[in-house]
């Protein structure tokens, strides 16, 4: 069985809509960036606490993530408050910005770390619409201050990559290493 380590219920949607049976069990990590750590060794690093944070059973799969949004380096995690998720729009606003998410897959002593990279352009956005996003709410809980499938999705121009990653979960790359460290997620029989 594979276990979810996060409560995020876009990762679980996701997993739902790929087909993955799992189970969720959240994890409760400290998520501040250490000095000095780029942003795919972030991810990575939080992914795999996420991972090892929960208790699981023999022949259960824990699958930990942690998705960042970095711009001229800097790593644009949830906003603190609602003048922070006007500064994070702010700077995305007419730009391009990497969108990082780090995966660790842990069964028994095994585990498997990777993390995908995609491009996201934003529109040029006026100070309206930014108050008008910020507003809604939709922004707080999530790294870079947007959600690329909700409200946030009339300001994205183009993405260079994997929509999913971008949305919190690069499924394809889930299921390609569960495949690979022969971590299968178990499915259920075929009647007959």
């Amino acid at each position: 069985m594979l276990v979810l380590a996060s409560q995020s219920p876009r990762r679980s949607q996701i997993l739902r809509h790929a087909g993955m049976e799992f189970t969720v069990r959240v994890a409760d990590v400290d998520e501040s960036v250490l000095a000095g750590e780029s942003p795919a060794d972030y991810v990575q690093r939080l992914a795999a606490a996420k991972a090892y944070a929960i208790d699981a059973a023999a022949g259960e799969t824990v699958l930990g993530a942690d998705t960042t949004v970095v711009i001229d380096g800097e790593i644009l995690a949830k906003p603190v408050d609602a003048a922070d998720a006007r500064r994070m729009l702010a700077r995305l606003s007419g730009r391009r910005h990497e969108v990082l998410t780090g995966i660790c897959l842990r069964r028994g002593a095994d585990a498997t770390r990777d993390y995908v990279t995609t491009g996201v352009v934003f529109a040029t956005l006026s100070d309206a619409e930014i108050d008008q996003y910020v507003a809604s709410g939709e922004p707080m809980d999530k790294a870079g201050a947007y959600a690329i499938q909700g409200l946030a999705s009339k300001f994205v121009e183009r993405i260079e990559g994997d929509y999913f990653n971008v949305m919190g979960l690069p499924v394809a790359l889930v299921y390609r290493r569960l495949q690979e460290a022969h971590f299968h997620a178990e499915t259920p029989s075929p009647r007959r």
